[in-house]
């Protein structure tokens, strides 16, 4: 709705930068009642500082509407490359969130990287997650090259979050069926003698 307000006065690129407000605006809201900057608010600040570069390089227009691609493309770069590591990076995320919900979780998610499945389970989320975000890069890209920069607005976002959509939902059906799979092959415990079985 910025860009087509401001579009036949401002020009496409200045109507682009004009449309970034409004998620920046919501950013600052959501930093400022949770006192944190979860991973949208820090995308969506991320694409922010790539418009500015952008705008300093000259400010092209595609560059501008492809940022938020570009920047979840970094992202999945960066998750691809954390392979290299001794921990991927998608184990870090989510020991972080389990250290703000109980103040064991940091302990409890150390504990469990010694098993084997554990490791199997986040190295193969690590790598689905990062192949999907740059596939999810390339696709806006390509659509920013052969639609309308309106079209590209309207649309865009609908296809970005329900590829994360899909991501997310893929992830918890993998984790449970990781979970699944250990539990089967977990060794049955059998009570001692005069004991009633569970």
């Amino acid at each position: 709705m910025v860009y087509e307000a401001l579009d036949s006065t401002l020009g496409d690129t200045n109507a682009l930068i004009a449309s970034a407000v409004p998620p920046l605006l919501w950013s600052g809201y959501e930093l400022a009642k949770t006192k944190r900057l979860d991973a949208v608010s820090f995308l969506v600040v991320a694409s922010i500082l790539l418009t500015v570069a952008a705008t300093a390089l000259g400010g092209s227009p595609k560059i501008i509407q492809i940022r938020d691609a570009l920047v979840t493309g970094a992202v999945g770069l960066l998750f691809l490359a954390s392979l290299l590591l001794e921990k991927p990076l998608i184990f870090y995320l989510a020991r972080a969130t389990s250290a703000r919900n109980t103040e064991q979780g940091a302990a409890q998610f150390d504990a469990m990287w010694q098993m084997p499945e554990v490791r199997r389970t986040f190295r193969v989320m690590t790598f689905i997650w990062g192949v999907g975000l740059v596939l999810q890069t390339a696709l806006m890209c390509l659509l920013a090259w052969v639609w309308s920069i309106d079209r590209y607005l309207l649309l865009s976002p609908f296809i970005g979050y329900g590829i994360f959509g899909l991501l997310m939902l893929w992830s918890v059906w993998y984790g449970a069926r990781r979970k699944a799979l250990a539990a089967l092959q977990s060794p049955v415990q059998v009570p001692p003698a005069g004991e009633p079985i569970p």
